[in-house]
């Protein structure tokens, strides 16, 4: 994958609100497509990489805004009003990780009924409410991948593993797990004693993580697939001491998770390129305002090929890519 370019700050992110539909965008250029890029919450560093990728391919493409926004917290009310706001702004498509799958189903159909392309990427809104779902992997693929990274951080290859997983209703969390416990079989050695939940945020990551190594003393490895959890989780470990006792895997930002990576508590992690994920959801997004039919069909999208989509509109994108100490530092400068 191309891993070019730097992203800007999660911090200098973290403040940027939703577009108030009372907002007025400067006057579109003749031709230009506005796509609305909605992220699960804002100060994501994840997100912020996805909007990199996606100003990349509007520059690449030529008169095409990106409007990147989100709530500020992982709700799917939250969204919703971030939705409607864009509505509101006439913009042509819409691209987004939802909170929920079945909640922004009304709001993405009044989007599509006013002629807006809808989809969804990262985590999937629910058929009735998109167009196509890019997903940045296969599921099948990401839960094979967790049970991989469980197992090679488990000392021995046996022992408890727990989870701290996003929201309850995260689309892709569940269908990752899902996989991820059907394959448990494959690996004798992982006892799975818990899978809790960390809202995708740091604070809630954290405690849920603490509680975890309070409660199950014999923990060997916490499997976050959240960017989020997998640091939060990693910080619990270190400032409980017992790096070299648990071990933290999952999926995560290489920028992110480096200096745990050297601080022993993470041994090795996951993740696709966000950045490579923005492109190819503003590629497809605006493919689908071109005219282009989604589902059944191969979308191009630059420099990533083609997209391949069932017939239930859903594509995917890449398999998840394994970081550890030798090329942890490398991929940390990128994204």
């Amino acid at each position: 994958m191309d891993r070019r370019g730097f992203i800007k700050t999660t911090a200098a992110m973290a403040g940027v609100a939703a577009i108030p539909a009372a907002f007025a965008l400067p006057a579109r250029a003749a031709g230009e497509i506005r796509l609305g890029l909605v992220a699960k919450s804002l100060g994501n560093g994840f997100f912020v990489a996805v909007d990199k990728g996606a100003e990349e391919a509007a520059k690449q493409i030529g008169n095409v805004k990106v409007i990147f926004t989100g709530p500020t917290s992982t709700t799917a009310e939250g969204q919703i009003e971030v939705i409607q706001s864009l509505i509101d702004q006439h913009v042509d498509a819409i691209a987004i990780s939802a909170n929920d799958p079945d909640a922004l189903v009304p709001i993405c159909k009044r989007a599509m009924a006013r002629g807006i392309k809808v989809m969804s990427y990262d985590s999937a809104v629910s058929p009735a409410g998109r167009i196509v779902h890019l997903a940045p992997s296969s599921d099948e693929l990401i839960g094979e991948a967790l049970d991989k990274l469980a197992a090679a951080s488990l000392p021995g290859g046996k022992g408890q593993i727990a989870l701290v997983s996003a929201t309850p209703t995260s689309t892709n969390q569940n269908a990752w797990i899902a996989v991820m416990k059907q394959h448990l079989s494959q690996y004798p050695g992982l006892d799975l004693v818990a899978t809790t939940y960390g809202n995708d945020l740091a604070d809630d990551s954290y405690r849920e993580a603490t509680a975890l190594l309070q409660k199950y003393p014999h923990l060997k490895v916490i499997v976050s697939p959240s960017s989020v959890g997998i640091v939060a989780s990693a910080k619990a470990v270190e400032d409980a001491k017992k790096v070299g006792q648990v071990y933290v895997t999952g999926l995560g930002l290489p920028s992110e998770c480096a200096g745990h990576v050297m601080a022993g508590s993470i041994k090795e992690f996951a993740i696709w390129n966000p950045i490579d994920l923005g492109y190819s959801v503003t590629y497809v997004a605006v493919d689908l305002v071109k005219g282009m039919k989604g589902p059944g069909n191969s979308l191009p999208a630059g420099k990533m090929g083609k997209i391949a989509f069932n017939s239930d509109g859903i594509g995917a994108m890449a398999v998840p890519f394994t970081y550890d100490k030798s090329n942890v530092e490398q991929f940390a400068k990128v994204f």
